[in-house]
């Protein structure tokens, strides 16, 4: 009988989620609301028997990248225990939260039953575990270090995350200022403003200069605020879609890398991201041209990532990566001097980890300071704004006491 996953309410707050076998859609959410639930989402889990597994509507189940770094974690602690495979994951299987991890986890579960390995097992699901993962993973397989290489895993996917943690929260406060203290300029110039003037108007007098500018502003905003809305986001859409092209990415990218401030801060994200890679690829076993292969491919940025893969190219045909590397202005000369003095040693692992550390460590030094400057220049820049308007707006009060006087 087919089994079908399920989403409802069970009161007026509680949400319950599970699976519930029945015949049809229709006899399904029947069976639901005779336990007193009220169905909000119904998905086909499984087929009836002999039939394959699947999701109607897969885009709803989605595998978060923090889910995938708990069930590294997890495996790794159950295999070092002594748990074979196959129980680990069925453990793993029924504890997780997620429908779409668990349907994933039960299918891995059969193929590893049926004689797959893991990283073959995993590779059916390249929207959930990436190519490097499945890299590492057969690594482990092949050296015997599974256990190990997880809990490498799942250590480089904590400090990526904790990395893109800190740059959010930075931006939160920042991104929420800017939004208050632009509602507050527009409400005050398209619905306060309107109601005042008409008192100006009726005192037949000259208005001073500020209070004349901000008093054609509002009218100009009252007026076409619809059309400057609309065309705010026509332009944007049509920005959003040319950056989806091939080459509106690749010029978007130089335009990122060439941004004042911005831009040295992208890059040593990049590079940062690229030399922990990098580091973690090598020191699991694989070989440095297939390190360098699927490092590069976490670079996202396109010109940056050009001048990797073509520095690539002259080590796969025996020349040397860090002096190719000395060919692009883009690459600062401490990364290819380091990788140089690593690959004359055999210690590329140790100068990547060196230049992780160093870029990480500056990055995180630059958020620090971007939001400290930010705020209060935020607060001045906002406030400057608002008060101009205000004080425009007093400026016929004074002049009329003064001329009462």
């Amino acid at each position: 009988m087919p089994v079908y996953l399920y989403r409802a309410k069970k009161g007026p707050e509680e949400i319950v989620e599970g699976r519930i076998e029945a015949g049809s859609e229709k006899e399904a959410i029947e069976k639901l609301v005779q336990l007193g639930y009220i169905p909000t989402r119904l998905e086909l889990f499984r087929a009836s028997e002999g039939k394959t597994p699947t999701f109607k509507k897969e885009r709803h189940f989605k595998v978060k990248g923090r889910q995938v770094t708990i069930f590294s974690r997890q495996l790794a602690s159950l295999l070092k225990s002594g748990v074979p495979i196959l129980s680990a994951i069925n453990t793993l299987q029924q504890q997780s939260d997620n429908p779409y991890l668990r349907y994933i986890l039960s299918e891995i579960y059969n193929s590893l039953k049926e004689g797959a390995t893991l990283s073959s097992s995993l590779s059916q699901y390249p929207n959930v575990f990436p190519a490097i993962y499945i890299a590492l993973i057969k690594t482990g397989e092949d050296s015997g270090a599974l256990p190990e290489v997880l809990l490498r895993i799942a250590e480089y996917r904590y400090k990526q995350e904790e990395f893109l943690g800190k740059f959010r929260m930075a931006l939160i406060y920042p991104l929420f200022m800017i939004l208050v203290g632009v509602g507050t300029i527009i409400f005050m110039l398209t619905f306060v403003l309107p109601r005042i003037s008409q008192i100006f108007v009726n005192l037949k007098q000259q208005l001073p200069l500020a209070t004349r500018i901000v008093l054609a502003v509002s009218n100009f905003l009252k007026t076409n605020f619809f059309w400057l809305a609309l065309g705010l986001f026509v332009v944007m859409e049509i920005i959003r879609r040319y950056i989806k092209t091939e080459k509106g990415k690749i010029n978007w990218d130089k335009i990122k890398l060439k941004l004042p401030l911005l831009g040295k801060f992208i890059l040593k994200t990049e590079l940062a991201r690229f030399s922990r890679t990098l580091e973690l690829l090598i020191k699991s076993g694989l070989s440095v041209i297939r390190a360098i292969e699927l490092s590069v491919a976490v670079v996202e940025n396109k010109i940056l990532r050009t001048c990797f893969y073509n520095s690539l190219k002259e080590l796969k045909q025996g020349g040397s990566f860090s002096k190719s590397l000395k060919n692009y202005s883009l690459i600062p000369p401490f990364m290819s001097n380091l990788i140089g003095v690593g690959e004359e040693s055999a210690r590329l692992a140790e100068a990547m980890e060196e230049l992780a550390n160093s870029y990480e460590q500056d990055t995180e030094d630059t958020i620090k300071v971007f939001t400290t400057l930010l705020e209060p220049l935020l607060i001045l820049f906002i406030g400057a704004i608002i008060g101009f308007i205000v004080i425009a707006m007093l400026l016929p009060i004074f002049e009329m006491n003064l001329a009462i006087r």
